[in-house]
């Protein structure tokens, strides 16, 4: 092989020469004829005969892991969104972080990304995964990033009526990044495993049909919807929820090859907690579970827990059939429900079955959806609601979801026809892992799981992009909030079973476009 770049050689404990050289962002060496390769970038004075140690225990065991975590916290004063109008942070009740797991077999790698943020939009996370790709050598195929969805973060695109923070929007790309490439430095022998339990008591339904008599208007096109989401007020007209959700909490574990903890990725369905006032900054139950899994498992301070976003559109915790199940204090019901996931993981992780040589692919790909837009005379009603609102006094009642929604319209009637929407799926051994960028229900989570074939999957939404919620045709038809046409409802009808099919078709095991990188 031809040697360029850094040349060194280092002495190693037994007192053998190691050869070792850099060529791009890979480092090589070479021992008893036998060449090894590693992902790094490093400079000279930079690699110590210990990382030269850690690199040759690759000739016994090749799968590395590393993981490490970056302070995101927004400062007081920044937008939050995920409400229909703007707050401002006023109180920071637990840090946000950028939270990075890089995989490592032979040449190829992998990162996990999971993000304290509600949203974010695929522009800015391509041009994140730009600078991955120049400071670590992964290529931007073989990174996920995902937000946790927690309505209580920075705000860094227009959603609804909260605004991007530019400020904020500019400082977030590189410590994402910078996650990443800490974890790259942490990489070390490892083995990895999956656990999953039903946790069925903390996620419900939020649509609901209603009894005859309860009226739920369509703000969008002022007719009747057939579906109710968060009927508050109207408890007593509740007939019964919509639909199943899934109960299922997933989880990759991952240790050293001596048995110390690494990371640890989970999963589950249910929206976010919010049980705090608008303009407080926290993790939501993401966050408390992360800390009390970390505490069961003996994790220090380099163990990173991270809880990912599942197929959650419809389904929360905001329980309008049993009010009464949580107390009402603040931040009370997620400090329940992240201890009690946590503990329910805890155990269910005493039975892992370990796998120490896992191999890694990604699969990776944006398909075309259509966007529903809409009429002319549509518009030019909506231009006219728009015309006399002052949004700037806007009390978001149901009142104003009509002009809220009408500005909706507008803005709506300038994008294109169709976007391109990003589908990605991860392989690690026999774990399979989906990756979708928005909003799905629970019934596009279940079918995956039952059409990829595997007990070892889950999806992550909020992935790679964020276009709002993609519901199943036939949701679609009954209307409730999570359908109105907005800029985060837009997708074509057919537009969750495209994308399913296409997942499932990435994800399969015997066919498909799935391809190692």
């Amino acid at each position: 092989m031809l040697r360029c770049g850094l040349y060194i050689t280092t002495e190693g404990q037994t007192g053998e020469n190691v050869e070792v050289w850099r060529c791009g962002n890979d480092l090589f060496y070479m021992k008893r004829n036998v060449l090894f390769v590693h992902s790094w970038q490093r400079s000279k004075s930079e690699i110590k005969n210990q990382e030269i140690r850690n690199l040759k225990s690759q000739m016994n065991n090749p799968f590395l892991a590393g993981a490490a975590q970056t302070d995101i916290t927004p400062p007081l004063g920044t937008i939050i969104n995920g409400e229909m109008v703007a707050f401002y942070a006023h109180t920071i009740h637990d840090p946000l972080y950028s939270k990075a797991l890089v995989l490592q077999n032979g040449r190829i790698t992998l990162a996990i990304v999971m993000v304290d943020i509600c949203a974010m939009d695929k522009d800015f996370i391509s041009e994140v995964k730009k600078e991955i790709t120049a400071l670590a050598g992964i290529p931007a195929e073989n990174v996920l990033i995902a937000a946790t969805h927690t309505h209580y973060a920075g705000s860094i695109l227009d959603l609804l009526g909260g605004p991007c923070d530019l400020p904020y929007r500019k400082s977030l790309g590189k410590k994402i990044a910078r996650s990443v490439t800490e974890a790259v430095k942490k990489l070390q022998p490892a083995k990895i495993g999956f656990a999953a339990v039903d946790v069925p008591e903390h996620v419900v339904c939020r649509r609901y049909y209603m009894k005859s008599g309860y009226k739920a208007v369509n703000p969008v096109t002022g007719t009747l919807d057939i579906i109710k989401t968060n009927p508050a007020g109207g408890e007593a007209f509740i007939d019964r929820r919509a639909s199943e959700v899934d109960p299922q909490l997933s989880a990759i574990a991952i240790q050293s090859t001596d048995g110390k903890w690494i990371s640890l990725l989970a999963n589950y369905s249910m929206h976010y907690v919010g049980d705090c006032a608008n303009g407080t900054v926290t993790a939501d139950y993401f966050g408390v579970f992360a800390r009390h899994i970390t505490a069961k498992l003996g994790g220090d301070e380099n163990f990173v827990a991270m809880l990912s976003n599942g197929t959650s559109g419809e389904a929360n915790i905001w329980d309008f059939l049993q009010p009464d199940r949580y107390p009402k204090e603040d931040h009370q019901k997620k400090e329940i429900i992240g201890s009690d996931l946590a503990g329910k993981l805890y155990e269910a992780l005493k039975n892992i079955e370990w796998q120490t040589d896992p191999s890694l692919s990604a699969s990776f790909k944006y398909i075309t959806l259509g966007v529903r837009k809409p009429s002319a005379a549509e518009v030019e009603a909506a231009k006219k609601i728009v015309a006399q609102t002052d949004y700037r006094l806007i009390n978001p009642d149901a009142e104003a979801m009509v002009r809220i929604y009408a500005r909706e319209q507008v803005f709506l009637n300038e994008y294109p026809d169709t976007i391109e929407f990003p589908v990605q799926a991860l392989k690690i051994g026999d774990i399979t892992i989906g990756a979708l960028g928005g909003e799905f229900f629970a019934e596009t989570g279940l079918a995956l799981k039952e059409k990829i074939g595997t007990d070892k999957y889950f999806t992550i939404t909020m992935a790679n992009g964020y276009i709002g919620y993609v519901p199943p045709a036939h949701e679609i038809e009954k209307g409730g909030y999570e359908t109105w046409r907005c800029r985060t409802s837009h997708i074509e009808e057919n537009g969750e079973d495209i994308v399913r099919n296409a997942l499932s078709e990435m994800a399969g095991w015997g066919k498909g476009i799935r391809r190692k990188v």
